[in-house]
């Protein structure tokens, strides 16, 4: 069988990428301290989530995890659990989304409404179309060839990992953000679905182990069978903090299903003390 070599960027191309983290974290900051300054208070510990979600961004992409991720299977799957599962936590913790909604003018804020309500996003932003797009995706990179091409190509290696980040924190959102939305699914359907991505995710990492998936690579067996438990139990592990999540958003009763009555009423969105 042929082996695929690894692609090993220069550690200097993933230097620029740790500017992506502290930029999002000083447009946050400069978002919070807005209505600060116009006396509504912005909660800090919806601050300190974000801040964690960057930094643990910035931990995936610092130059030694990126050259840990290309030399080994078990750094790939520690990548992997950083970019779609627990630096999306953080960040959708954060609810970005309500911060936004308190600091565009009202004229803009209608707009961004009208656009998350509209049937295409709608689509979208649901739970099951988020399980689809996030455990399918990881079904796809591991259990077909795309893992190798991905080793090859540059390009694929990028957009593999951006659609690490971007489906997961679009599972995460759709399962505990929030940030309210209009049409979200109750919490019982979030919840089955929630039940229903952690199975299959546990089920890829035990196909992982039993049949030496990706295949065509240069890593050993016994690498691979590390990386699906590092993949099983960390796996495990952030959906255990994604189920809390959700728990403490149901008990406590945050409008999820539908946007304030006004507008306008910046008080009435979740993030203020």
């Amino acid at each position: 069988m042929e082996h695929a070599a690894v692609h090993a960027p220069a550690h200097a191309d993933s230097v620029p990428a740790l500017l992506f983290p502290a930029l999002l974290l000083g447009l946050y900051a400069f978002a919070a301290l807005r209505p600060r300054r116009a006396g509504r208070r912005w909660s800090p510990w919806r601050t300190l989530s974000f801040a964690l979600g960057t930094a643990l961004l910035g931990l995936a992409l610092a130059p030694p995890v990126v050259a840990f991720a290309q030399a080994d299977l078990r750094g790939h799957m520690l990548q992997h659990l950083l970019l779609g599962m627990f630096v999306p936590l953080g960040l959708v913790l954060g609810a970005p989304g309500t911060l936004l909604l308190r600091t565009l003018p009202i004229r803009a804020t209608r707009i961004l409404l009208a656009f998350l309500d509209s049937r295409p996003l709608r689509t979208l932003i649901h739970p099951l179309t988020a399980l689809v797009l996030d455990i399918g995706g990881m079904y796809l990179l591991y259990l077909t060839p795309l893992f190798v091409l991905s080793a090859h190509d540059p390009l694929v290696h990028f957009l593999v990992h951006l659609h690490f980040l971007l489906s997961g924190y679009l599972f995460t959102w759709a399962i505990a953000g929030p940030d309210p939305t209009p049409h979200r699914p109750g919490p019982w359907l979030r919840l089955g679905v929630l039940f229903l991505g952690t199975a299959l995710h546990a089920t890829l990492g035990k196909l992982m182990y039993a049949y030496g998936f990706p295949r065509g690579t240069a890593h050993p067996p016994s690498e691979i069978r590390a990386a699906a438990q590092l993949m099983y139990y960390g796996g495990d592990v952030a959906e255990l903090l994604l189920a809390i999540a959700l728990f403490t958003l149901w008990f406590r009763r945050v409008p999820t299903r539908a946007f304030p009555g006004r507008i306008d009423d910046r008080h009435a969105l979740p993030g203020s003390d």
